[in-house]
């Protein structure tokens, strides 16, 4: 079986497992800390706060922004449910936006619209590793003195021009076993501001202060253990590495597919991290292209079969474009293929002969 995703774990994240468990200091503490140092040195930012999953980081970049009951934020209607379940757990109401079919990202000529007095943030989803447009984000929030919090989660190393995404706002990331490093479960917010990152460490750790048993705020146990970050730091050095072999990888599909189907968009705005390499065709061929992949063991992955806007408890608690179009077209035609860093040439050859199979019986 060809995997939609592998890890790229190696002796060195087993021996750096090994050494904590050695250590006896599992729970949070200097590897966590130095994970958190050198995400910030890569990402380009001031301050870097490890949490236990990206729905978390997502969960504190609200908290601390002070978002909450009554306030809204204006969000993709195609991405996964995390985005929107981390804002409805903080009381807030989801805003949900179209998407342009080419991008798979919000459509920012429609954001303007949405908006309201009560609006408190935007939360772009960089999906499938590509950066949404973040200057005309970045001007509509200065305009109307919005916050921006990146839902960076599946882009990690993804750039809008020259600059990585999560360093826009509040960025944050997932370290889930599917993403473009992984720590098994784990997150992380970044930011350049100075009072954000003091309430984020409140807000992962119980609101504690200075001093042990000093709460001086509500908080949560959002923590990432040494184990996690030790897996992280190795992770993190080998980055650039795999971020490489994904991008090669997708540049054979490129050559090899444009003739058949859609291929990701991309151009010299953006750096395309490729966590999913997502094309698209019509609804029709994909069933029937995914259903024959799977008879020759590839295995491939629609993200997402329905919309966010399907589900009872969002279309219950959120706001919705009326005409989410897009978003619905998209989830009927996307089909993602394996990309990750662990894929051989051969690997990338079967996957190309089987779908030239396909589209020439």
């Amino acid at each position: 079986m060809i995997n939609i995703s592998q890890p790229y774990i190696d002796e060195n994240e087993i021996k750096a497992v090994e050494n904590v468990l050695k250590s006896g200091q599992l729970a949070q503490g200097e590897k966590v800390k130095y994970f958190e140092e050198e995400f910030s040195k890569y990402l380009g930012v001031k301050y870097s706060v490890a949490t236990s999953s990206g729905t978390t980081a997502l969960q504190m970049a609200l908290l601390a922004n002070g978002i909450g009951k009554g306030d809204e934020v204006i969000t993709t209607g195609f991405t996964f449910v995390a985005t929107i379940n981390s804002i409805l757990s903080v009381g807030a109401k989801p805003v949900l936006v179209d998407i342009n079919t080419i991008t798979n990202n919000i459509d920012v000529t429609k954001i303007e619209k949405h908006i309201t007095k009560n609006t408190k943030a935007i939360m772009p989803v960089h999906l499938y590793g590509l950066s949404c447009d973040m200057s005309v984000i970045e001007k509509i929030s200065k305009k109307y003195n919005l916050m921006i919090i990146e839902d960076a989660c599946q882009s990690l190393g993804a750039e809008f021009e020259n600059k990585k995404v999560g360093s826009f706002g509040a960025g944050c990331f997932s370290f889930y076993p599917t993403k473009n490093i992984t720590t098994g479960e784990g997150g992380m917010v970044c930011t350049d501001n100075e009072n954000l990152y003091e309430k984020l460490l409140l807000i992962r750790n119980h609101g504690m202060g200075k001093s042990r048993y000093d709460y001086i705020a509500l908080g949560y146990n959002f923590r990432m253990t040494e184990l996690q970050a030790a897996i992280g730091i190795s992770q993190l050095e080998k980055l650039d590495l795999m971020l490489g072999l994904r991008i090669k990888n997708a540049r054979i599909y490129d050559r090899a597919l444009s003739k058949y189907v859609e291929i990701p968009f991309s151009n010299e705005k953006y750096f395309h991290a490729y966590n999913q390499y997502t094309i698209r065709t019509d609804h029709e061929n994909r069933d029937k292209l995914q259903d024959f992949l799977d008879s020759k063991n590839i295995q491939t992955v629609v993200y997402y079969p329905n919309p966010v806007s399907h589900f009872d408890h969002v279309r219950d608690n959120s706001i919705i474009d009326s005409e989410l179009l897009n978003s619905d077209l998209n989830s009927k035609n996307v089909l993602s293929l394996p990309v990750h860093p662990k894929l051989t040439v051969d690997d990338l050859d079967f996957v190309i002969s089987s779908i030239n199979e396909f589209f020439n019986e």
